[in-house]
């Protein structure tokens, strides 16, 4: 049966996507357009509760979150190598990053474009500038996080990266600006439009 990926072209949802893609992945995609507000509607509520892209629906299976998905996919193909193997030393580190996209850097970046500044601890993640140096410090065994094996960290992890990129951010880190270009050079690499 083929999976069906809820997506609109201005969303995060080229994340799942991408991770699909990596995977070979045989896929449907069902244009669910915010612009039309219907990932508000009953039928897809139903898929994600909280309303919100991408979703995935795979037979009975229902994911949503670009990490969910990406781990999900990432399980669904051991064959393609986009996870460490449960009960591998890498395994903690790759799960670490996978939350660390979204817990961390997301919001991190998230505030670097809007030009949030605060000095609230207690909101629980960290600044933009903390959160790449920690990504640097993460690829030191490059080209990849895991070195010349790609995974699906780096599709959450790159993703942002890639974002910050395409709302006209600078990095000035040429680590990272190497990383960056090097998944965007993948032939399955994230595309817009």
């Amino acid at each position: 049966m083929t999976m069906k990926l809820y997506f609109d072209p201005h969303s995060r949802s080229h994340i799942a996507k991408w991770m699909l893609d990596e995977a070979g992945a045989d896929y449907e995609i069902v244009t669910t357009l915010l612009k039309d507000k219907a990932h508000k509607k009953p039928e897809f509520l139903k898929i994600n509760p909280a309303g919100k892209l991408p979703a995935l629906v795979d037979g009975q299976a229902r994911v949503f979150e670009n990490a969910a998905i990406c781990m999900y996919v990432a399980e669904k193909f051991p064959g393609k190598r986009l996870a460490p193997p449960v009960g591998t030393p890498d395994r903690g580190r790759y799960l670490s990053l996978m939350v660390y996209s979204t817990a961390q850097l997301e919001p991190a970046m998230g505030d670097a474009i809007l030009e949030i500044r605060s000095n609230n601890s207690a909101r629980g993640w960290t600044n933009f500038e903390a959160a790449k140096d920690a990504v640097e410090r993460e690829l030191r065994y490059g080209p990849y996080l895991f070195g010349a094996q790609f995974t699906a960290a780096d599709v959450m992890i790159g993703s942002m990266l890639i974002w910050h990129r395409a709302f006209g951010g600078v990095l000035n880190r040429p680590t990272l600006d190497a990383y960056i270009d090097r998944l965007q050079a993948r032939p399955k690499g994230m595309k817009f439009g």
